[in-house]
């Protein structure tokens, strides 16, 4: 009976295989025109990350004609760089500071405009302005109110006699973090407040009306109703706001160049310097795929602890 079916199955492999043969080419004008994103794809996304791959395991200086091979050399630079390690404190405490109060204040913003309120419709543009405007145009609107000489901050500060002298926001080495983690809250809330909306309108309203009729004042359907039904929404915002914000560059380029004292260095600015101040393009192929790995085990940990706070 086995050798019997044996031949059969192999038969109906090649079968399949001659199927699948004529269905690509009956519709071969849909391969056609899925071609030109497939080649784009293959060349600047799947060939680059082999290629930054292959550079880890070698020494390989734009100047230099030489690129020897060095092994797992750059892994082991990597993990022993003190640089490295503060840029990525100086990452976490960004994303520690920023996610979370961007995620509450977006969902404090998405309830407050889920509500029949006059000009609703522009409130929300308003509030999501800041997520449509260029990196480049918020940084550098940021960085003129930041300004310790004209910056419209200093000014209303003096005024209200809140300060007795300029604060020098960007390059203060207690300020500067802070002061781009503020930047970023004022860019990422429109975003939030978008997505806590499209949670907010999938609740049931019979959950509400039967916690109402149970005596449930607006706090206790805020606690025991919405958020348990936004936990899928929240952990999105999170994923996506962790993955974010371990990526931050243009507003670190543009407000601080990693100063004061490298106090605002990130992960990805790090990787700039070394690929494209100190030309170490191995080295740097290497800090990022240790981004990667950081990243994919926080998502995967994250993760985690939702399957088993949902269980």
């Amino acid at each position: 009976m086995a050798t019997a079916t044996l031949p059969r199955q192999i038969h109906s492999r090649k079968r399949g295989i001659r199927y699948k043969l004529r269905q690509v080419r009956r519709e071969w004008t849909a391969y056609l025109f899925l071609a030109p994103g497939l080649i784009l794809f293959s060349v600047f996304t799947v060939f680059a990350l082999i290629y930054a791959f292959y550079l880890t395991f070698h020494e390989w200086n734009i100047l230099q004609p030489a690129k020897p091979f060095v092994g797992l050399q750059n892994y082991r630079d990597m993990l022993h760089d003190d640089q490295f390690k503060r840029s990525v404190i100086n990452t976490a405490y960004f994303t520690g500071g920023s996610i979370p109060l961007t995620m509450a204040i977006g969902l404090g913003v998405a309830l407050l405009l889920n509500q029949p309120l006059k000009l609703r419709g522009l409130l929300r543009t308003m509030y999501f302005l800041p997520v449509v405007t260029p990196f480049v145009v918020s940084a550098i609107l940021w960085k003129w109110l930041y300004n310790g000489d004209y910056g419209l901050f200093n000014f209303y500060l003096l005024k209200l006699h809140l300060i007795h002298e300029p604060l020098l926001w960007l390059a203060s080495k207690n300020l500067a973090m802070p002061s781009v983690i503020l930047m970023a809250i004022w860019g990422g809330v429109g975003f939030s407040m978008v997505v806590y909306l499209a949670g907010l309108q999938s609740i049931p309203e019979e959950l509400y009306e039967a916690a109402k009729i149970d005596g449930a004042n607006a706090f206790s359907r805020l606690r025991y109703i919405t958020i348990p039904m936004l936990a899928p929404t929240s952990l999105f915002l999170l994923v996506i706001g962790i993955i974010g914000s371990f990526q931050i560059f243009t507003q670190i380029f543009i407000m601080t160049g990693g100063g004061p004292a490298g106090r605002t260095t990130t992960v990805v600015y790090y990787i700039y310097q070394s690929a494209f101040t100190y030309y170490e393009m191995g080295y740097a192929s290497t800090l990022a795929y240790g981004l990667f790995v950081l990243l994919f085990a926080v998502t995967l940990l994250q993760l985690q602890l939702y399957r088993r706070a949902d269980a």
